[in-house]
């Protein structure tokens, strides 16, 4: 996966399929007419390796005319161009703003969301840090807070090296950064601004992996396919240290940042049956790809409700 993310801002699929009526298999949605077209997807780095592997699956099992695009301006970066009609999905790893509502809103465009995995925020170290394994959700708080006075590590805990922390993380289109700052410090998109941000996590592995004293927070995908290359700090809310695994994080005992992960489909886009089916395919198999991926996939029911919802929707 991470090779795809590397080599690939926008990954385009050939996809022509004979389909006949929504919710019919590999056939699809249109009785018998060959699809073409485009599919437009931005939005959240985290969900993009998702969209990313479903839109080469459906370019490798239905070979031909529909191409799908997707790229990865962050989750809000994806709702700007979205909410002006821009995508035909954005990918997310939080929840909708009102003020993106209101923009969608004023624009006229109509969309649905539909859950498609579980993620949980890993805060990594340099794999060469042998000084700590877990950090209290209180001490993240101290590090990321607006005007922190922590500049070293001796400043978290006086037993840990007199070395200056380098800090890195998403920028402040990303989902992940308002998911991590509303969960560790209190306040969405509430963070001290000296520290290394980028929207392509890529630039944060290799920044963490390059300085024994960093201190970095990223999807857990990304740090799944770098395990090599770092460690993953438990995190401490209260209850004890809870390390992100798959288990961890599909049960919420990895808290504060365990966390769901959508897309929102604009419903005029589900008009046109090359975006109609693309979105099905996506939910038919989001349980074998998002795994794959290195996230959490949701109950098979989740994504029964979602094909169901889907059908309603389009009269499929």
């Amino acid at each position: 996966m991470i090779d795809r993310i590397m080599n690939a801002i926008v990954v385009t699929t050939g996809a022509a399929l004979l389909v006949a009526g929504c919710g019919g298999g590999e056939s699809g949605a249109d009785g018998g007419v060959q699809l073409s077209g485009r599919v437009e997807i931005d939005g959240s780095s985290t969900v993009f390796p998702i969209s990313e592997a479903v839109a080469e699956d459906f370019g490798i099992e239905t070979g031909g005319g529909v191409q799908a695009t997707v790229g990865y301006s962050g989750t809000g970066g994806g709702f700007k161009r979205f909410c002006v009609g821009e995508t035909d999905i954005s990918d997310a790893s939080r929840e909708i703003k009102e003020s993106e509502v209101r923009e969608c809103a004023a624009n006229n465009v109509r969309y649905e969301r539909f859950n498609v995995g579980l993620d949980g925020i890993a805060v990594v170290v340099h794999a060469q840090n042998d000084w700590v394994d877990c950090m209290t959700a209180e001490e993240l708080r101290r590090i990321w807070e607006p005007g922190s006075a922590v500049r070293t590590w001796q400043d978290v805990r006086p037993d840990w090296p007199a070395q200056p922390i380098k800090l890195y993380g998403p920028g402040t289109n990303s989902g992940t950064f308002d998911y991590f700052t509303e969960a560790i410090v209190g306040e969405a998109a509430s963070s001290r601004p000296d520290y290394t941000a980028s929207e392509d996590d890529n630039v944060l592995v290799q920044g963490v992996e390059g300085d024994r004293y960093s201190l970095g927070y990223f999807g857990f995908a990304y740090y799944w396919e770098n395990q090599s290359r770092m460690r993953a700090m438990a995190v401490d809310n209260g209850g004890g240290c809870v390390t992100p695994t798959d288990e961890t994080i599909n049960t919420g005992e990895y808290a504060p940042l365990s966390r769901p992960l959508f897309i929102y489909v604009n419903m005029a886009s589900l008009e046109r049956p090359e975006v109609r089916r693309f979105v099905e395919f996506y939910l038919e198999r989001a349980a074998e790809l998002v795994p794959q991926t290195g996230y959490v996939a949701m109950p098979a029911t989740t994504y029964k409700q979602g094909l169901a919802r889907l059908s309603q929707i389009t009269g499929g």
